[in-house]
């Protein structure tokens, strides 16, 4: 499997691109990501790469979220 990395320009770009690949796996699975990666950190969910993937992608949704947020905060 080749690997794939995406450089941005923002931490508003990558969160856009990030929140479009969610919305694929969303689409794909009938399942919301925090839903997931709940029953994933449960283990209810296996451990296959697509999952794996999916996980990595919400957590790094989540870190630009709050960065952005941070960021909103003291720019306010």
């Amino acid at each position: 499997m080749r690997k794939q990395r995406d450089i941005y320009t923002s931490p508003l770009d990558a969160l856009v691109s990030v929140s479009k690949q969610l919305s694929l796996y969303e689409n794909q699975h009938g399942m919301d990501s925090e839903t997931f990666f709940d029953r994933y950190q449960k283990g209810l969910i296996g451990d296959e790469a697509e999952s794996v993937e999916w996980a990595n992608a919400y957590r790094h949704y989540v870190a630009l979220h709050q960065q952005l947020e941070q960021q909103l905060r003291v720019a306010a």
